[in-house]
Protein backbone atom coordinates (compact mmCIF):
# COMPACT_ATOMS: atom_id res chain seq x y z
CA UNK A 1 0.00 0.00 0.00
CA UNK A 2 2.97 2.20 0.43
CA UNK A 3 4.05 1.33 -3.21
CA UNK A 4 0.51 2.09 -4.14
CA UNK A 5 -0.03 5.68 -2.35
CA UNK A 6 3.64 6.31 -3.41
CA UNK A 7 2.59 6.05 -7.24
CA UNK A 8 -0.81 7.93 -6.94
CA UNK A 9 1.20 10.77 -5.59
CA UNK A 10 3.33 10.84 -8.36
CA UNK A 11 1.20 10.65 -10.73
CA UNK A 12 -1.09 13.01 -9.50
CA UNK A 13 0.54 15.44 -6.82
CA UNK A 14 -2.87 16.28 -6.04
CA UNK A 15 -3.21 13.15 -3.85
CA UNK A 16 -0.40 14.36 -1.56
CA UNK A 17 -2.27 15.57 1.35
CA UNK A 18 -4.67 13.60 1.61
CA UNK A 19 -2.11 10.65 1.31
CA UNK A 20 0.15 12.58 3.97
CA UNK A 21 -3.04 12.90 5.98
CA UNK A 22 -4.26 9.57 6.54
CA UNK A 23 -3.28 5.82 7.10
CA UNK A 24 -2.55 3.54 4.33
CA UNK A 25 -5.07 2.54 2.39
CA UNK A 26 -6.60 -1.12 4.52
CA UNK A 27 -8.44 -2.82 1.44
CA UNK A 28 -7.76 -6.60 1.70
CA UNK A 29 -5.95 -5.43 5.36
CA UNK A 30 -8.90 -5.36 7.38
CA UNK A 31 -10.58 -9.59 7.59
CA UNK A 32 -13.71 -9.81 8.44
CA UNK A 33 -14.04 -13.66 9.70
CA UNK A 34 -17.14 -13.56 10.09
CA UNK A 35 -18.73 -12.41 7.14
CA UNK A 36 -19.14 -13.97 4.38
CA UNK A 37 -19.13 -13.52 0.11
CA UNK A 38 -23.32 -13.56 0.75
CA UNK A 39 -23.05 -11.18 3.66
CA UNK A 40 -20.88 -8.45 2.36
CA UNK A 41 -22.86 -8.38 -1.15
CA UNK A 42 -25.42 -7.80 0.76
CA UNK A 43 -24.45 -4.95 2.65
CA UNK A 44 -23.32 -3.64 -0.50
CA UNK A 45 -26.83 -3.60 -1.62
CA UNK A 46 -28.10 -2.08 1.54
CA UNK A 47 -25.34 0.78 0.70
CA UNK A 48 -26.60 1.77 -2.44
CA UNK A 49 -27.55 5.82 -2.38
CA UNK A 50 -27.10 5.96 1.16
CA UNK A 51 -24.24 7.82 3.31
CA UNK A 52 -22.15 5.23 4.74
CA UNK A 53 -23.74 6.23 8.22
CA UNK A 54 -26.86 5.55 6.83
CA UNK A 55 -25.82 2.69 5.21
CA UNK A 56 -24.16 1.10 9.17
CA UNK A 57 -27.14 1.67 11.22
CA UNK A 58 -29.17 -0.32 8.67
CA UNK A 59 -27.13 -3.27 8.37
CA UNK A 60 -27.04 -3.50 12.20
CA UNK A 61 -31.10 -3.11 12.24
CA UNK A 62 -31.33 -6.09 9.10
CA UNK A 63 -28.53 -8.20 10.85
CA UNK A 64 -30.31 -8.50 14.33
CA UNK A 65 -33.72 -8.96 11.95
CA UNK A 66 -32.41 -11.90 10.63
CA UNK A 67 -31.38 -13.61 13.77
CA UNK A 68 -27.73 -12.31 14.31
CA UNK A 69 -26.59 -13.50 10.74
CA UNK A 70 -27.15 -12.96 7.32
CA UNK A 71 -27.23 -16.00 5.28
CA UNK A 72 -29.16 -16.90 2.47
CA UNK A 73 -31.33 -19.63 4.60
CA UNK A 74 -31.99 -16.41 6.57
CA UNK A 75 -33.18 -14.04 4.40
CA UNK A 76 -35.23 -16.50 1.97
CA UNK A 77 -37.29 -17.17 5.54
CA UNK A 78 -37.52 -13.66 6.61
CA UNK A 79 -40.71 -11.87 5.73
CA UNK A 80 -40.85 -8.56 3.47
CA UNK A 81 -42.30 -7.22 6.29
CA UNK A 82 -39.30 -7.43 8.63
CA UNK A 83 -36.77 -6.36 6.31
CA UNK A 84 -38.82 -3.68 5.80
CA UNK A 85 -39.45 -2.52 9.27
CA UNK A 86 -34.81 -2.78 9.63
CA UNK A 87 -34.99 0.06 7.15
CA UNK A 88 -34.79 -1.35 3.76
CA UNK A 89 -36.60 0.17 0.88
CA UNK A 90 -39.09 -2.03 -1.31
CA UNK A 91 -36.55 -2.11 -3.97
CA UNK A 92 -33.69 -2.98 -1.71
CA UNK A 93 -35.62 -5.76 -0.55
CA UNK A 94 -36.54 -7.33 -3.50
CA UNK A 95 -33.38 -7.36 -4.56
CA UNK A 96 -31.79 -8.93 -1.33
CA UNK A 97 -34.36 -11.40 -1.68
CA UNK A 98 -33.84 -12.41 -5.37
CA UNK A 99 -30.24 -12.77 -4.21
CA UNK A 100 -31.28 -15.02 -1.47
CA UNK A 101 -33.39 -16.62 -3.56
CA UNK A 102 -30.72 -17.51 -6.28
CA UNK A 103 -27.28 -18.50 -4.01
CA UNK A 104 -30.08 -20.86 -2.00
CA UNK A 105 -31.15 -22.16 -5.24
CA UNK A 106 -27.96 -22.57 -6.47
CA UNK A 107 -28.89 -20.79 -9.39
CA UNK A 108 -26.10 -18.68 -8.57
CA UNK A 109 -22.94 -20.35 -7.19
CA UNK A 110 -21.31 -17.43 -5.43
CA UNK A 111 -18.01 -18.95 -4.73
CA UNK A 112 -17.35 -19.84 -8.01
CA UNK A 113 -18.07 -16.37 -9.23
CA UNK A 114 -15.59 -14.77 -6.47
CA UNK A 115 -13.36 -17.15 -7.78
CA UNK A 116 -13.23 -15.98 -11.54
CA UNK A 117 -9.43 -14.25 -12.00
CA UNK A 118 -11.41 -11.39 -14.30
CA UNK A 119 -12.65 -8.81 -13.27
CA UNK A 120 -15.28 -8.35 -15.32
CA UNK A 121 -16.80 -11.41 -15.35
CA UNK A 122 -17.52 -11.42 -11.52
CA UNK A 123 -19.47 -8.14 -12.48
CA UNK A 124 -21.32 -9.84 -15.33
CA UNK A 125 -22.56 -12.36 -12.68
CA UNK A 126 -23.60 -10.36 -10.35
CA UNK A 127 -25.37 -7.72 -12.81
CA UNK A 128 -27.67 -10.40 -14.45
CA UNK A 129 -28.99 -10.48 -10.99
CA UNK A 130 -32.56 -8.06 -10.33
CA UNK A 131 -31.33 -4.97 -8.48
CA UNK A 132 -27.23 -5.46 -8.38
CA UNK A 133 -25.61 -3.16 -11.17
CA UNK A 134 -22.27 -2.24 -11.61
CA UNK A 135 -21.85 -0.24 -8.57
CA UNK A 136 -22.68 -2.76 -6.04
CA UNK A 137 -20.83 -5.02 -8.13
CA UNK A 138 -17.69 -2.75 -7.86
CA UNK A 139 -18.28 -2.49 -4.18
CA UNK A 140 -17.99 -6.25 -4.02
CA UNK A 141 -14.52 -6.58 -5.94
CA UNK A 142 -12.95 -3.65 -4.10
CA UNK A 143 -14.00 -4.45 -0.36
CA UNK A 144 -14.84 -8.31 -0.36
CA UNK A 145 -12.36 -9.65 -3.05
CA UNK A 146 -9.73 -6.94 -2.72
CA UNK A 147 -9.46 -6.12 -6.29
CA UNK A 148 -6.81 -3.01 -6.11
CA UNK A 149 -7.56 -1.64 -9.39
CA UNK A 150 -11.52 -0.99 -9.85
CA UNK A 151 -12.53 2.54 -10.75
CA UNK A 152 -15.97 3.19 -9.56
CA UNK A 153 -17.03 6.62 -11.30
CA UNK A 154 -20.62 5.64 -10.71
CA UNK A 155 -19.75 6.26 -6.87
CA UNK A 156 -20.62 10.18 -6.11
CA UNK A 157 -18.99 10.57 -3.11
CA UNK A 158 -15.85 9.51 -4.66
CA UNK A 159 -16.58 12.06 -7.36
CA UNK A 160 -17.00 14.34 -5.00
CA UNK A 161 -13.82 13.11 -3.53
CA UNK A 162 -11.89 13.81 -6.32
CA UNK A 163 -13.22 17.41 -7.01
CA UNK A 164 -12.49 18.43 -3.25
CA UNK A 165 -8.86 17.09 -3.50
CA UNK A 166 -8.17 18.94 -7.06
CA UNK A 167 -10.14 22.23 -6.13
CA UNK A 168 -12.84 21.81 -8.66
CA UNK A 169 -16.22 23.09 -8.04
CA UNK A 170 -19.42 21.40 -9.92
CA UNK A 171 -20.07 18.27 -10.28
CA UNK A 172 -18.05 16.20 -12.73
CA UNK A 173 -19.79 13.22 -14.48
CA UNK A 174 -18.94 9.39 -15.02
CA UNK A 175 -17.92 10.20 -18.82
CA UNK A 176 -15.55 12.95 -17.50
CA UNK A 177 -13.50 11.22 -14.69
CA UNK A 178 -13.32 7.70 -16.31
CA UNK A 179 -10.10 7.93 -18.25
CA UNK A 180 -8.81 10.14 -15.35
CA UNK A 181 -8.38 7.13 -13.29
CA UNK A 182 -6.12 5.48 -16.17
CA UNK A 183 -2.76 7.10 -14.38
CA UNK A 184 -3.36 5.58 -11.37
CA UNK A 185 -3.54 1.63 -12.96
CA UNK A 186 -2.97 -0.90 -10.94
CA UNK A 187 -4.02 1.03 -7.78
CA UNK A 188 -7.37 2.55 -8.81
CA UNK A 189 -9.09 1.46 -6.19
CA UNK A 190 -6.17 3.11 -4.06
CA UNK A 191 -7.59 6.15 -5.55
CA UNK A 192 -10.95 5.90 -4.74
CA UNK A 193 -10.24 5.24 -1.00
CA UNK A 194 -8.29 8.38 -0.91
CA UNK A 195 -11.26 10.61 -2.65
CA UNK A 196 -13.57 8.67 -0.01
CA UNK A 197 -11.29 9.69 2.66
CA UNK A 198 -12.06 13.16 1.98
CA UNK A 199 -15.65 12.68 2.59
CA UNK A 200 -16.15 10.32 5.26
CA UNK A 201 -12.82 10.87 7.01
CA UNK A 202 -12.80 7.74 9.75
CA UNK A 203 -15.63 6.01 9.25
CA UNK A 204 -15.63 2.27 10.82
CA UNK A 205 -16.25 1.17 7.25
CA UNK A 206 -12.35 1.89 6.47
Amino acid sequence: MRKAADHLVAVDPAFGPIVADSPLCNIGRKKYADRTHFSTLVTSVIAQQLSVKAADTITVRVTTSLGGDITPLAVVRASEADLRTAGLSGAKTRTIKGLADAVHSGDLDLEAAAAHAEDHQIVAELTRLWGIGRWTAEMFLMFTLHRLDVWPVGDLAMRKGWQIIHRQNGDITEKKIDPLGEQFRPYRSVAAWYCWRVIDGDSQTW
